[in-house]
């Protein structure tokens, strides 16, 4: 299954559009250091810009959870010949952010790499993030679907739910993801007025002043 088409589906999707605008203003911008205000921007006010900088200087998850939460982002959405991978369009550190600005994820998150963990140390006698690629898949595939998983995995696929639309989220707007989809946006056109022969047909014109300002310009 290719899950990076999958997940683009779901973005391009009415559903997946409206969860990418409801967390594109939870994206983490650049912030400068804490002691040095940054300035108003015209998406962040400056009550806004104090608790994003706050968020930015504390830390929630552990080296061994950022590690479990990247190898995980990239089995969702892998490097292809497209684009990148979710670790290089900033995922694992969106999530990060994502716990901090909504703390409701910190449980479903936390326990969730404690599950996988424990699930993996029964299966491999390793933590996930220290499995074979293999071992790694094989436990992802117990998980990924849930109408195939089985019920002593609902608390994993509960967790790997939660991961893969933090990970479209956080991908598909990114710089990168956003290319990957190939949306292009707004963007200014020329318009060469209405052609000649209907003009003729209707025996009308442009007067120079409308030639001049409304219809040629430079483009």
């Amino acid at each position: 299954m290719d899950r990076r088409k999958y997940l683009k589906t779901l973005a391009l999707g009415t559903a997946g559009a409206g969860v990418l605008l409801q967390t594109q203003s939870c994206e983490p911008k650049e912030t400068a250091a804490a002691e040095t205000p940054a300035a108003f921007t015209i998406d962040r006010n400056a009550q806004e810009l104090v608790r994003e900088q706050k968020l930015a200087s504390e830390k929630f998850f552990d080296a061994h959870e950022m590690k479990t939460i990247s190898v995980l982002a990239d089995i969702i959405i892998p490097k292809d010949e497209t684009s990148g991978s979710a670790t290089d369009a900033g995922v694992p550190d969106f999530i990060e952010f994502m716990a901090k600005d909504r703390p409701n994820y910190q449980i479903p998150l936390r326990g969730g790499i404690k599950w996988l963990d424990l699930q993996c140390m029964r299966r491999y006698n390793s933590d996930f993030a220290s499995c074979s690629s293999q071992q790694q898949i094989e436990m992802v595939d117990e998980i990924a679907y849930p109408e195939k998983a089985k019920p002593e995995m609902a608390a994993g696929v509960a967790f790997f739910n939660t991961m893969r639309d933090l990970t479209a989220c956080g991908f598909f707007s990114s710089k990168m993801g956003i290319a990957d989809l190939g949306y292009a946006g707004n963007k200014p056109n020329q318009w060469d007025g209405v052609p000649q022969e209907v003009l003729d047909q209707y025996g009308v014109k442009y007067d120079d002043r409308t030639l001049e300002i409304s219809v040629k310009f430079n483009s």
